[in-house]
């Protein structure tokens, strides 16, 4: 079994910067990509951005483009979600999400295809 436990959520005002992290333990051998979703009130849940193992893959959905960067530390079993210029409609709670199995593609993007989840981080921007 893996666990995540996500940190560095919190409320901030339009344009600031956060810093999300998420921390992988128990049985991390075997993990592969590593990606962010989130979920606003009254909407499905929706990517973010997602890294392969290695990390020389990293794909982003188009509003966060320029503004998030997603980054890992495989040592730690971490993985990090810089967010810059954050905007009111980024106001959502955070998933931390790895996938036990290689992902190709637009796999990176589809719930379905992460196997373990975080509890969520809220972010809250303000206007």
């Amino acid at each position: 079994q893996v666990q995540l436990v996500e940190s560095g959520g919190g409320l901030v005002q339009g344009g600031d910067s956060l810093r999300l992290s998420c921390e992988a333990s128990g049985r991390t051998l075997g993990l592969y990509a590593m990606g962010w979703f989130r979920q606003a009130p009254g909407k499905e849940r929706e990517f973010v951005a997602a890294t392969s193992w290695s990390g020389d893959s990293t794909y982003y959905t188009d509003s966060v483009k320029g503004r998030f960067t997603i980054s890992r530390d495989n040592a730690k079993n971490t993985v990090n979600l810089q967010m810059n210029s954050l905007k009111p409609e980024d106001t959502a709670v955070y998933y931390c999400a790895v996938a036990g199995k290689p992902l190709y593609g637009d796999w990176y993007e589809r719930r379905l295809m992460y196997d373990y989840w975080g509890q969520g981080t809220q972010v809250t921007v303000s206007s």
